[in-house]
């Protein structure tokens, strides 16, 4: 029955600090997320697909003696350049190099919204059927979709808490 304890104190103590860092995390990029009308809309572009390009990135897939012997993996990106000569360029990541190099081959197009951010003077690439509105509406509820439950999980672990801790007293009494 300790065991049991201990496992269940860890356990609640573990995912109270996860629940943590996913507020501070997700209440961060909240309060840091461009309002709509920061964005300017260039409109729709077309891409074509024009290179494969190997990227190293940490590898968090392995574990133990497995990601110290490979601390990072190759993934492959296939950068899209637009078709009209305005320099936008965006990229997607691949699977494997031979499935970019058939998108480069087969002359891949697609098309994509462009997004201007004034201030900094970059811009972002999403879907087509995507506005400013929408995608920052897609942000923030994805945000508060992990506010809401972490939040929730701290509020119920307080509480059962303090309801344990009341039991112990009264029963000590």
């Amino acid at each position: 029955m300790s065991r049991l304890k201990a496992l269940g104190a860890v356990t609640g103590i573990t995912l109270l600090v996860l629940a943590a860092a996913l507020i501070y995390v997700a209440g961060r990029n909240l309060l840091e997320l461009r309002p709509a009308d920061s964005y300017q809309d260039a409109g729709v572009h077309t891409f074509v697909a024009y290179r494969v390009l190997p990227s190293q990135v940490p590898n968090t897939g392995a574990s133990g003696r497995d990601r110290r012997m490979n601390p990072t993996k190759t993934i492959y990106k296939v950068p899209y350049l637009a078709t009209d000569g305005s320099g936008y360029q965006w990229s997607e990541q691949v699977l494997t190099e031979s499935i970019g190099q058939d998108m480069v081959d087969a002359e891949t197009t697609v098309e994509r919204r462009v997004l201007r951010i004034p201030a900094d003077h970059t811009y972002i690439v999403v879907s087509t059927d995507q506005t400013a509105e929408s995608y920052t509406d897609g942000l923030r509820e994805r945000y508060v979709r992990i506010l809401i439950p972490a939040a929730a999980y701290i509020l119920l672990y307080s509480v059962i808490q303090f309801v344990l801790r009341v039991w112990r007293h009264k029963r000590v009494d």
